[in-house]
């Protein structure tokens, strides 16, 4: 389905080419506060104080960090995480990523470097040590707004997969990027709620429909492709877009505690078939929806090509005109919502669809088909 959408009332942004101008002026403040510290404890620890002599007692405490807290877990993850600068004829763009196998291969969003793919330019990956690679795109996907590159780099340490089918609201994550190019920064927070239908993109060819998980931990331009992991370490989602509150409340662009990540059971998936493949398909129905309608639901186009001949919907017997209310019992709103729940399926995978016709409430259940 080539679909158009309208974007919800708080404006979802894709994060990609933002924030390079923060470096120097950054740099500066942190070097004053450094400055300041030094300043204040760099004295010996001996000396003499208003003519007498006095020994200044040293701190021989050890600071503690257990297994599953924040610092341990951003020691473990953060040797994997990489800073992605994508350069093109027409610009650039600087996000996220991380290792998901020791033979070099990077994980990231589409959005971070769709703009080198398409107008000639280099991409070059920094790994957490300072080292760094030019990379080769193995395999994008706009769809799902995911990417796989490749460095020339060997026992790297992958990160642990968690299960983002698992996750409840509620939980303790971690987001670890490269914010407005201030690489390596980990931010806290929870998960606020699950299968957000989010739309990013910058393009209509290139919009992704996200069933998004929704956390409040700080996520601003630069975040695109990095992790979120959970209180284990393992990664639960892919940082991909964050809400804005749009120029009528202001011109706040950071974060406003409203971002949204891919869920890695879906990023896994995509991962392994850009890899193996160097493209991804998605599940469909075989319809067209019509995406200016503004009544509850997702309602099927009104013409003669809204239902693929011999596709899943047609098997199923729906028709033009039908107004999608609920896939497996989760509630439709919108077209974009319809496009979620679908794209969060599988290939091949049973689903029951209920709908109105006419007025009256129908289901009939149908075989997702691979997208084309």
């Amino acid at each position: 389905m080539s679909l158009h959408n309208p974007g919800p009332w708080w404006q979802v942004q894709s994060v990609s080419g933002l924030g390079r101008g923060i470096t120097l002026r950054s740099a500066i403040v942190l070097s004053l506060v450094v400055g300041v510290i030094a300043g204040a404890f760099g004295a010996s620890s001996s000396g003499s104080l208003f003519g007498r002599s006095v020994n200044l007692v040293k701190s021989t405490s050890v600071i503690e960090r257990p297994v599953g807290s924040v610092a341990e877990i951003a020691q473990r993850v953060l040797p994997s995480v990489v800073s992605i600068d994508a350069k093109s004829s027409k610009g650039g763009s600087t996000g996220s990523g991380f290792v998901i196998d020791s033979r070099g291969y990077i994980l990231t969003n589409n959005h971070v470097i769709a703009g080198s793919v398409t107008n000639g330019g280099d991409i070059t990956v920094q790994l957490n040590d300072g080292s760094s690679y030019s990379a080769k795109v193995v395999g994008r996907d706009s769809a799902y707004d995911l990417a796989v590159l490749k460095i020339a780099a060997v026992q790297l340490k992958a990160l642990q997969f968690g299960d983002s089918d698992k996750v409840a609201v509620g939980d303790s994550v971690i987001a670890i990027g490269s914010p407005l190019g201030l690489s390596g920064t980990v931010t806290l927070g929870i998960i606020s709620a699950k299968d957000r239908a989010v739309t990013a993109g910058e393009s209509n060819s290139e919009n992704s429909f996200i069933n998004a998980l929704q956390t409040d931990a700080a996520i601003n331009p630069g975040n695109s492709g990095g992790p979120l992991v959970d209180a284990t370490g393992a990664v639960i989602g892919v940082n991909s877009a964050i809400a804005s509150l749009g120029s009528n409340f202001g011109s706040q662009t950071g974060s406003i505690g409203l971002g949204f990540a891919i869920p890695i059971n879906q990023a896994r998936k995509t991962a392994d078939q850009l890899i193996k493949n160097g493209k991804a398909t998605y599940p469909v129905m075989g319809i067209s929806v019509d995406m200016n309608y503004s009544g509850e639901g997702a309602l099927i186009a009104s013409n003669s090509q809204a239902i693929v001949p011999g596709g899943p919907a047609a098997k199923a017997g729906l028709k033009a005109g039908d107004i999608i209310t609920e896939i497996d019992g989760r509630p439709i709103g919108s077209p974009e919502e319809l496009i979620v729940a679908i794209r969060a399926q599988s290939v091949g995978d049973n689903v029951v669809v209920t709908y109105t016709r006419s007025g009256v409430a129908a289901s009939a259940t149908l075989k997702l088909t691979a997208s084309k």
